[in-house]
C-alpha cells in the first residue's frame, strides 16, 4: 500500500496544502486567542535572518533603531482624520488597568505615526535636527475577523520605519530609497522573490498618506501578496502635532515624512512563492540552515565524518547542522529537513565512507547524487548560489507566463479570476473599473509604467493597473 502524502498536494487545495507546511514544518501554532499566533524556533529563525538582512540594509541609509510605546491615548489617534477612519474598524482598546477604569483609554498600537509623531514634535527643533531617521521592531495588534497564520494575524511583528525631512523632495526621495534599495533590493537578492515594484492607487493609499509605494508578489496559487510598503505622508502628521523646525532662513516650516514598514507576513510568501508538494524552499542566502549533515547509521566511523564535516563546512562559512540522531529512523529526519526546506542535504552511511563519498541531496531543483568527501567543502558554495538564482528564475517565470496584458474590463476580471494578473491601461480601467472589481474579489495591486518603472503621479499618462485577487 502506498503511503498516505505528507501534505495535501497544493493542486488539490491551495489553502490546506499552505496550513499542512506551517504545522508540519513547525513554523508556527495558532494562539489561544483566536487571530494570534505561537512563532515556533524555525519559523522564528527564519525571521531573525529576515531582521538581520533588513537591519542591514536599513542602518547603511543612516537610520537609527529605537523603541516607542505598545499603548497609545486614544486622543492621539484623533489627530488625523484619515488615519484614526483607516485603522478605526482594527482598533483593540484597553479601558480598564490596575483594577481600575481608566482616564483615557488607550489603544494597542495598530501603527506607530501617533506616538512617534510626538516625540518629533519635542526633538526637532531647527534644521540641524533634520533629517530625522527612526526605525523600530516592534509587534502591532490590527484585530482580524479572518485569520491566516503569518497572513492575517490579530498581532504580528515588524519593521517600522519614520522619518522627518526639511522638504518635499527629500522626502519623496528617501521613501523611493527605502523603496528600491532597502525592500526591493532583500526580496530579490535574499529572499529570492521575483516583485512588482509600484504604485498604490488612491483607493489602496495607507491611511493619511499622500502616496504608498509597495512591492507585489505572485504566490504560487497566482494570487498577489503585498510584501512591503513606502509611504510619503507629506506634511498631515507634522500639521497634527505641529512638528515644526527653524530654517536656515529662520522661518517656522513644517517637517515633511515618509513611513514604512515590512512584517512576518514575508515568512507566508516564502512558504506560498517557493514551497512545493514536499515541503518549503529556503533560498539559501536566507536559510539559518543551510546544509544539513545526516548520519544514516550509529556506526562510530560515520558519527565521527559527519561531525568533521560539520566542522569543516562550519569553517568554511556555510550554516550547517549535525544530524547525529540515530536512534530515530533515518527516512523520517530526511523527510523532516525537506519538509522544512534545508537546501542542501549531505548524507553519510557505512557504505559511503567505503567509496569516499557521501549522498548530496539538494532540495531546490530535487535530485540526488554521490559527491566524493574531499571536494564536498569546495563544491557547496557554488551549488547554494546555483540554488538561489534558480528560485528567482522560476518565481520570475510564473509571474511573466501567468500575466495577460489586457484591454477591457471584463479581460481583466477573466485574468484575475482564472488565477493569474493583468495589466490593464489605467485610462481605460480608471476609479469606476477599480470600483468595480470588488464585486470579483478582485483589486488593483499598484500602478506601474508601459515599461514597468514606478510612476511619478497617480494620473500620468500611460500608467498602467496591475489587477489580481490578493491575500
Amino acid at each position: 500500500m502506498a503511503k498516505a502524502p505528507v501534505l495535501t498536494s497544493q493542486a488539490d487545495d491551495f489553502p490546506r496544502w499552505y496550513q499542512d507546511l506551517i504545522t508540519k514544518a513547525e513554523l508556527a501554532d495558532n494562539g489561544p486567542v483566536r487571530g494570534t499566533m505561537v512563532i515556533r524556533p524555525y519559523g522564528y529563525g527564519l525571521w531573525e535572518r529576515m531582521q538581520s538582512e533588513m537591519d542591514a540594509r536599513i542602518k547603511e541609509t543612516g537610520t537609527q533603531n529605537a523603541y516607542f510605546p505598545l499603548l497609545i491615548p486614544e486622543s492621539y489617534l484623533t489627530r488625523e482624520a484619515d488615519h484614526v477612519e483607516g485603522f478605526a474598524p482594527e482598533l483593540a482598546v484597553v479601558t480598564h488597568g490596575g483594577g481600575k477604569e481608566l482616564e483615557e483609554p488607550a489603544v494597542v498600537r495598530p501603527t506607530s505615526e501617533m506616538i512617534i509623531n510626538a516625540s518629533f514634535s519635542k526633538w526637532v527643533q531647527s534644521y540641524r535636527d533634520l533629517p530625522l531617521l527612526i526605525n523600530q521592531w516592534a509587534n502591532v495588534v490590527r484585530w482580524e475577523l479572518r485569520p491566516r497564520l503569518f497572513l492575517r494575524t490579530s498581532e504580528f511583528l515588524w519593521q517600522e520605519g519614520h522619518t522627518a525631512h526639511a522638504t518635499y523632495e527629500e522626502a519623496r526621495d528617501f521613501a523611493a530609497h527605502i523603496h528600491r534599495r532597502v525592500y526591493e533590493d532583500f526580496m530579490v537578492n535574499v529572499l529570492a522573490m521575483d516583485v512588482v515594484p509600484g504604485r498604490k492607487t488612491v483607493k489602496e493609499r495607507f491611511a493619511g498618506a499622500v502616496n504608498t509605494l509597495t512591492l507585489e508578489g505572485m504566490m504560487g496559487d497566482g494570487k498577489a501578496l503585498q510584501m512591503a510598503t513606502s509611504h510619503e505622508l507629506g506634511q498631515n502628521f507634522a500639521k497634527a502635532f505641529n512638528t515644526r523646525y527653524l530654517s536656515k532662513d529662520g522661518r517656522q516650516e513644517l517637517v515633511w515624512q515618509t513611513s514604512w514598514g515590512s512584517t512576518t507576513r514575508m515568512i507566508g510568501a516564502l512558504v506560498m512563492m517557493h514551497g512545493d508538494d514536499n515541503g518549503l524552499r529556503v533560498p539559501p542566502r536566507l536559510a539559518q540552515i543551510q546544509a544539513v549533515v545526516l548520519a544514516i547509521k550509529g556506526d562510530d566511523a560515520v558519527l565521527a565524518k559527519v561531525r568533521e564535516l560539520g566542522d569543516r563546512l562550519k569553517a568554511a562559512g556555510v550554516r550547517v547542522q549535525v544530524d547525529d540522531r540515530t536512534d530515530t529512523p533515518f527516512g523520517r529526519r530526511a523527510v523532516d529537513w525537506e519538509l522544512k526546506g534545508v537546501p542542501v542535504r549531505i548524507e553519510v552511511g557505512p557504505r559511503d565512507l567505503e567509496n569516499g563519498t557521501a549522498m548530496l541531496a539538494r532540495r531546490i531543483p530535487g535530485g540526488k547524487e554521490p559527491v566524493s568527501l574531499d571536494s564536498l567543502v569546495s563544491l557547496l558554495p557554488k551549488i547554494l548560489e546555483e540554488d538561489q538564482a534558480l528560485l528567482l528564475k522560476q518565481s520570475r517565470e510564473r509571474r511573466e507566463s501567468r500575466t495577460t496584458e489586457v484591454s477591457t474590463f471584463e479581460e481583466a476580471v477573466e485574468a484575475a479570476t482564472a488565477g493569474g494578473w493583468a495589466r490593464i491601461p489605467w485610462a481605460v480601467l480608471g476609479e469606476e473599473g477599480e470600483s468595480k472589481l470588488a464585486d470579483h474579489a478582485a483589486t488593483v495591486r499598484c500602478l506601474v509604467t508601459e515599461d514597468g518603472a514606478v510612476p511619478d503621479a497617480d494620473d500620468a499618462p500611460g500608467n498602467v493597473a496591475v489587477v489580481a485577487r490578493a491575500y
